[in-house]
């Protein structure tokens, strides 16, 4: 009976001495994690990633005509709030002609896209886009600056190397599912009406000359990788 009682009594204590511990480790035993503030070097560091980042490109641009060859090809970022601005880079050709060679374009373009809608199954349009874009072409046959060839003051302010040009447009995008996605998470389809500088001057300076003559008509196809 003795033995019982000790054992009956040893077990009480072992049982409230874990039951103590318990409640110590659930009450007293709180772990702090201390939130260090970033030192100015990974502020830096931080800023350094986050600006190259922003240099990869987001979009992918394939564009015919548009006074930047006949076909472009070229990458491109957008931003702003609404992602409405974009700038393309794009490499283009025009075909040898009445030439003895085929001849290589360049383009920096900018885009305005103000507004978009939504509609159903992911498909959305945007009703207007402006573009100012400016494109060279690659030969000697293109000059900076007048040659004498030509009466003083002729083609003063005008240049056969650059073309500035003006272009307004409509979109349709489609949004692509996640579980299809492979390159690309839209793919957008768009026209654009086109002058340039040239052209524009011209019509001013001859009378003859029509609308339909300054302007020119373009397609192209925009994916989103990012």
């Amino acid at each position: 009976m003795r033995w019982s009682k000790f054992i009956i009594s040893l077990m009480v204590v072992t049982m409230a001495s874990a039951g103590a511990k318990a409640g110590a480790t659930d009450d007293g035993d709180t772990i702090f994690v201390e939130q260090r503030q970033p030192s100015r070097y990974d502020q830096r560091i931080h800023r350094y990633r986050k600006q190259w980042a922003a240099l990869i490109p987001t979009q992918f641009v394939l564009q015919n005509a548009g006074n930047m060859g006949a076909l472009s090809a070229g990458i491109g970022w957008d931003y702003g709030n609404r992602k409405q601005w974009e700038t393309h880079l794009l490499l283009g050709f025009i075909p040898r002609h009445q030439t003895s060679r085929m001849k290589m374009t360049m383009t920096l373009k900018e885009n305005y896209i103000p507004w978009s809608f939504a509609m159903k199954r992911g498909w959305s349009i945007e009703p207007l886009s402006a573009s100012l874009y400016v494109n060279t072409v690659f030969g000697h046959e293109f000059w900076k600056s007048q040659p004498h060839r030509y009466p003083d003051s002729y083609y003063d302010f005008m240049s056969t190397k650059f073309r500035l040009n003006i272009a307004l447009g409509q979109r349709i995008t489609v949004q692509i599912p996640d579980d299809k996605r492979k390159g690309s998470k839209s793919i957008t389809f768009f026209y654009e009406v086109s002058s340039c500088d040239l052209y524009i001057r011209s019509k001013f300076i001859d009378s003859h000359i029509g609308i339909n003559d300054i302007l020119g008509f373009s397609l192209g196809i925009k994916f989103q990788t990012l």
